[in-house]
């Protein structure tokens, strides 16, 4: 049976485990970053943003104390408060945004998930004072905009998600050319 709905307890389960691979990834994402400069810190930002969430998160879950509008705000307020370098704080604008657009609802579905994402990148570009095309904005703005695309087209969450996805590693592999040369 194909899921076309995500409730704040799904929502939860996937926050989750993002920030686990997130952590888990972190290292390889330390090397990926060139911009401004190979600074080595982009992944443990990232991932020190992310886990000040995925606390709040883990303990909503672990009371069965799930809402949407208060997984929104622990998600947004636990990015924002642990935000670390640039990264962090557009990772955590990024939360800000797609929670925001998602907060008031029981269930979340593609076409509010396409919404969510563009929420999303219009609030972290706006967080960005010179935003530059070939970092994670870039990769963010590929992803909304394949969600918009898939939106009324995907049959279920599976098929969107694989969508996004892919697209978006396509981007992140042509980020390099898009960065002006140091």
């Amino acid at each position: 049976m194909a899921v076309n709905t995500i409730d704040a307890k799904m929502l939860a389960k996937m926050f989750l485990a993002g920030a686990k691979n997130l952590e888990s990834k972190k290292e390889w994402i330390n090397e990926l970053n060139v911009f401004p400069v190979p600074d080595g810190d982009t992944g443990t930002n990232m991932t020190l943003t992310i886990m000040s969430a995925a606390k709040d998160v883990a303990a909503m879950n672990a009371n069965n104390d799930l809402d949407m509008k208060s997984l929104a705000k622990a998600i947004s307020s636990g990015s924002l408060r642990g935000a670390r370098g640039n990264s962090g704080v557009i990772l955590s604008q990024l939360f800000r945004g797609f929670t925001k657009a998602i907060r008031d609802y029981d269930t979340i579905d593609i076409p509010l998930l396409a919404e969510a994402c563009e929420k999303a990148v219009e609030t972290a570009y706006k967080a960005v004072m010179k935003p530059k095309e070939g970092t994670i904005l870039t990769v963010a703005r590929a992803a909304a905009d394949r969600a918009a695309e898939l939106a009324d087209a995907a049959e279920d969450l599976d098929a969107f998600f694989d969508g996004i996805f892919q697209h978006a590693e396509e981007t992140l592999a042509r980020t390099p050319e898009m960065l002006p040369v140091l």
